[in-house]
């Protein structure tokens, strides 16, 4: 076995070229039996196993960076660099990260999870290696989706402009730039990078600099010729014009191919970009043939290419789709954005039944929230699903665009809270803290499904600004109304009374409150439970009337405590001039959280049921 004796990019250049596709053929293999077991994201893993081999064989890692984007394609490259043995524990707790991360590995040259930012990333690299006068290269790996990002446009452009040396190999998967171009197009890469031809193009030009009166039109013309040759058989205009040379596209699993060309590359100076095209779940049949399914999976068998059976109840994600058709058919001014995730987010049978009202507008969370600005201002009703984490990209048009302007958005954030595998990248901790403070929103989260089905239709009519986040992963198969109601803005409700403490929370915590209501009631502590429901605005008349009643406060969040909920109930007090109230706030702690279960993270912070219990009895003392 081939892979077995590579522990380093250093054992990989000991083997021949010409065993390189035997190893690429073990890779997969081993992906396969370690992603069908943790799962994982396979499908872009599997198409990107000689890119990666070709890399680490032509270049010289860690000296030559190597920055992947979004990183959920580096699975190969970690194999590759020593984590070989430890790779079945990849997203498990306490296991090695899902994405390159620099603590884990001197390879792993930028710490990644959202997309669009290596070539940036990978530029200021070059720009560091130039100032301090090194001749490593930057390797900024990006796919189709990822380049949808106006970031990464950003960074190409400063790159050509700046012409340090940059290479940005972009791996085609599912957009199909340039489909018709084919084997010619690859050979005329492959021989433009070739020493040979380099060196007689400088030789022609230094000739033709120095004929008298036409030297420098005969050149000017030859460079209009081979740019129109160029143009006219590949895609890479707009990179050309963006001030890289552009080579492909390549068939990115060729390996002899790839070989030869980043050989070549190695020797390029200034700005350079790679187009290749690979299939995603290359060498699996069913993630070839429906590779948004198995873009990110759970456990599943290998031989049948089925997980393990959808639980009987329902994900908020799947209720939220649900609901907001039910909405549509009823309502024809809603509008459905996301970006990038329709099926994600729960919005593909939306995208479906009212293709005219479903817009995805890409890796662009920027422009989907001024574009839900744009509709709510003539009129509509947007709803826009991001994930909370990615929602932290489009701070600025939040406020700038919606709140400021009091536009009718909904912000619809799944994934809110603790993801679990995916790791400190995907926690969606921050949101209540970086929305409450702005004017004009309010913030809200449901204790269980069939309330968020009520706090959807109260965001879409409530003719302001909503945020609405909610949790990864399935509710508790609480009854469904049948009928949708608006909740009245800033109203929580009593779900327990007490004479001894109140627990005040929000979302995902209530039902562990209330578990932990009932256990320190057994103890012979009467603990109330509020179910806060509001962030912003809270629920003032409830919560001071718990604090006087009872004179003990816990709070508790699926959030950063730094400015977040508990911070909110806090000011709530000091401004109504209760500060003899005791206070324990619980949430997350000012550290980044790894990767593990939903339930263990909670547990490890003190949000389950045994850690509110805990911390009330600690408090009552």
């Amino acid at each position: 076995m081939l892979l077995e004796s590579i522990n380093s990019p250093t054992d990989l250049k000991k083997l021949k070229p010409e065993q390189l596709p035997d190893l690429a053929v073990e890779i997969r293999k081993f992906l396969l039996e370690t992603v069908s077991a943790t799962g994982g994201h396979l499908g872009s893993n599997l198409g990107t196993v000689e890119l990666s081999i070709a890399l680490h064989y032509c270049f010289d890692s860690p000296n030559d960076k190597i920055i992947w984007d979004v990183g959920h394609q580096a699975y190969t490259h970690k194999i590759l660099t020593g984590r070989r043995d430890r790779f079945h524990t990849q997203r498990q707790y306490k296991g090695i990260s899902g994405f390159p991360k620099r603590c884990e590995s001197e390879h792993d040259a930028f710490g990644v999870g959202h997309s669009s930012t290596s070539i940036s990333a990978g530029l200021g690299m070059a720009v560091a290696d130039s100032l301090d006068g090194k001749r490593n290269h930057s390797i900024a790996v990006i796919g189709d989706g990822s380049l949808t990002g106006g970031m990464a446009f950003e960074a190409l452009n400063q790159a050509g402009h700046l012409k340090k040396n940059l290479i940005v190999i972009l791996n085609d998967n599912e957009m199909s730039i340039s489909k018709n171009v084919g084997a010619f197009s690859a050979f005329i890469s492959r021989k433009m990078t070739g020493r040979y031809y380099r060196d007689l193009k400088k030789e022609i030009q230094v000739l033709f600099k120095h004929v008298p009166a036409f030297g420098t039109d005969i050149l000017h013309f030859a460079r209009r010729a081979e740019n129109s040759l160029k143009g006219f058989l590949t895609p890479g205009a707009l990179f050309e014009a963006l001030g890289f040379d552009y080579l492909g596209p390549l068939d990115g699993h060729d390996l002899p191919q790839l070989v030869e060309v980043f050989k070549n590359i190695n020797e390029l100076d200034g700005p350079l970009l790679v187009h290749i095209m690979t299939t995603k779940g290359k060498g699996y049949k069913p993630a070839e043939e429906t590779p948004a399914k198995y873009h990110g999976v759970g456990a599943f068998d290998v031989a049948t290419g089925k997980g393990a059976a959808k639980p009987a109840v329902k994900s908020y994600t799947d209720l939220f789709g649900e609901t907001l058709v039910q909405l549509a058919a009823e309502d024809p001014k809603i509008i459905a954005i996301t970006a990038a995730m329709p099926d994600g987010t729960g919005l593909s049978p939306f995208s479906q039944r009212f293709p005219e009202r479903f817009f995805d507008v890409g890796i662009a969370e920027q422009h989907a929230m001024t574009f839900a600005a744009g509709l709510a201002a003539d009129g509509f009703k947007p709803v826009v699903a991001i994930y909370s984490t990615f929602v932290q990209r489009a701070y600025d048009q939040v406020f700038h665009d919606i709140c400021l302007q009091n536009l009718p958005v909904t912000i619809a954030m799944d994934r809110a809270g603790l993801v679990g595998d995916d790791g400190p990248t995907h926690h969606g901790v921050f949101d209540l803290s970086y929305l409450r403070h702005l004017p004009g929103i309010s913030v809200m989260a449901p204790k269980d499904e069939n309330e968020l089905r009520h706090m959807l239709k109260t965001a879409v009519y409530s003719g302001q600004p909503i945020a609405l986040r909610y949790p990864r992963g399935v509710g508790y198969g609480v009854d469904l109304d049948s009928d949708l109601t608006c909740l009245k803005i800033g109203k929580g409700e009593q779900l327990h009374d007490g004479t001894d403490l109140t627990i005040v929370a929000v979302g995902a915590t209530v039902y562990p409150a209330l578990q932990a209501a009932d256990t320190l009631n057994l103890k012979g502590i009467s603990a109330g439970v509020i179910n806060a429901r509001f962030v912003k605005p809270l629920d003032a008349e409830l919560i001071l009337g718990a604090a006087r009643r009872t004179g003990r406060i816990i709070t508790v969040e699926e959030n950063a405590l730094q400015g977040g909920f508990g911070s909110a109930v806090l000011e709530l007090l000091h401004d109504n001039n209760l500060q003899d109230v005791k206070v324990r706030r619980l949430g997350l702690p000012d550290h980044y959280i790894e990767q593990g279960n939903q339930a263990q993270l909670r547990k490890d912070v003190g949000i389950d049921a045994e850690g509110i219990t805990a911390a009330a009895l600690e408090f009552m003392k």
